[in-house]
C-alpha cells in the first residue's frame, strides 16, 4: 500500500510539471503573438499622409477624370475647361500646401468675373470675383504681358500664394512668388501681389467699361480681401491664365 502511494505521488508530481512546462510553452508563444499584431496595428494606426497634390494627381491621371473633376466641381459654363486643364497640371507639378487652385482668366474681359477660386479636395468653387490686370497690359482685355521690372504689365504663370502682410497703400495683401523663370519669377522684385483696389468694382465698370488697372498685381474688390485672404494664404495655388 505504502509502495502504491509513492507510485502514484511520483506520478501526480511528475504529470503537474509537463502540464506547468505546457502552460508556460504555450504563454510564451501567445506574448510573442500578441506583442507582433501589436505592432502591426500600431504601424497600419499611422499611415504616411499624403499631400493634397498627390491625392488630386492619383485622380486626375487621364483626360476623363480631370473632366470629371471639372464637372463635379460645379463650373461648367463659369470656368473654361482649357485654363481649369493647365491649372490641374502646374497643380500636380508644384505640390501645393493647399488642395486651393485659384485661376484668373485673362482671356476675358475685366468688365466680367473672372478670378476663380475652387476647393479641389472639396470640389466646390469657393469665390468668382472681378480681378484687374496691369497698365500696360491692356485696356479692357489683357494683351501684353511682362516679367521686366516697371513693366507695369501682368505676369501669366504659376505662382505659389505667401502669406499675408500689410501693404502701406492697399492694407491687407498676399505675396506671391512666381514659379517660371523668364515668365514671372521676378513677381517679388516687382513687389507683384494681391491686393485690393477701389477702381475693382461693378460700379467702376458701369461708369468706365472697364476695370481700373494696377502695376501688374491681380488686384481685387476691397471688400473681398477679408474672406480671400485666410484661404489663399501660405500655400495655395495661382495659375494667371491667357
Amino acid at each position: 500500500m505504502t509502495n502504491l502511494l509513492l507510485i502514484i505521488t511520483l506520478f501526480s508530481q511528475l504529470y503537474f510539471s509537463k502540464t506547468t512546462n505546457l502552460t508556460l510553452s504555450n504563454s510564451t508563444k501567445t506574448s510573442s503573438i500578441v506583442k507582433f499584431e501589436t505592432n502591426t496595428n500600431d504601424v497600419t494606426s499611422s499611415p504616411k499622409s499624403e499631400s493634397p497634390s498627390s491625392i488630386i494627381q492619383l485622380k486626375t491621371s487621364t483626360n476623363d477624370e480631370i473632366r470629371a473633376l471639372y464637372m463635379d466641381c460645379h463650373i461648367v459654363d463659369i470656368v473654361s475647361f482649357g485654363a481649369f486643364e493647365q491649372s490641374l497640371k502646374g497643380f500636380r507639378e508644384y505640390h501645393p500646401a493647399k488642395p486651393i487652385i485659384t485661376i484668373v482668366d485673362f482671356s476675358l474681359p475685366s468688365s466680367v468675373e473672372r478670378f476663380f477660386v475652387i476647393d479641389l479636395a472639396k470640389k466646390k468653387l469657393l469665390f468668382s470675383s472681378l480681378v484687374a490686370h496691369g497698365q500696360k497690359s491692356g485696356d479692357n482685355m489683357a494683351n501684353s504681358f511682362s516679367n521686366k521690372m516697371e513693366s507695369h504689365q501682368s505676369s501669366l504663370g504659376f505662382y505659389m500664394v505667401g502669406s499675408q502682410i500689410v501693404s502701406p497703400k492697399h492694407g491687407a495683401a498676399l505675396l506671391l512668388n512666381g514659379l517660371q523663370k523668364g515668365v514671372n519669377d521676378n513677381a517679388r522684385s516687382r513687389e507683384i501681389i494681391i491686393h485690393g483696389a477701389a477702381y475693382v468694382s461693378a460700379s467702376f465698370v458701369h461708369k468706365f467699361g472697364r476695370l481700373g488697372r494696377s502695376y501688374g498685381c491681380p488686384a481685387l474688390p476691397i471688400a473681398l480681401m477679408p474672406q480671400v485672404v485666410p484661404v489663399l494664404a501660405n500655400g495655395s495655388l495661382l495659375y494667371i491664365h491667357s
